[in-house]
């Protein structure tokens, strides 16, 4: 196996595992699978964060977790995707977890990190030769 194969492999298998975290967490906050809140939850989250209007905001956040999720899995437009999930991750750092301190058992942002840095791999590489649509 040469090392551009190997390069794919590991590629995809971020793509994968990112992708099925942001699935989830936007089928949580959409329809409430998983045991999310649903979109009413995410609404209530995106008052208590500040975000107006709330409702607007929570639509918007639900679906682009969702989308972009679905859509790194598949490897449709995984730059793109990876960096609207790195947008998230920003804010989720800036406006939750980063007052919380570095240790998430407490709080803190140190998966939001993970998750960002991640996201930036894939914003740098592109989500290589097993993705269906890697051009934008």
């Amino acid at each position: 196996m040469g090392k551009g194969q190997v390069v794919d492999i590991a590629l995809f298998v971020l793509r994968i595992a990112i992708g099925v975290i942001f699935l989830a967490h936007g089928l949580q906050k959409l329809l409430g699978a998983f045991g999310g809140a649903g979109i009413d939850g995410t609404t209530h989250m995106m008052s208590g964060l500040g975000f107006t209007p709330p409702e607007v905001w929570a639509w918007i956040l639900a679906s682009a977790e969702t989308v972009a999720g679905l859509f790194i899995i598949l490897g449709i437009f995984p730059r793109l995707c990876a960096t609207v999930i790195g947008i998230i991750m920003i804010v989720a750092i800036t406006k939750v977890h980063g007052p919380k301190g570095f240790f998430m058992m407490q709080g803190g942002y140190e998966y939001q990190m993970m998750l960002l840095a991640v996201c930036i791999s894939l914003i740098l590489t592109g989500g290589g030769r097993y993705s269906l649509f890697d051009k934008f």
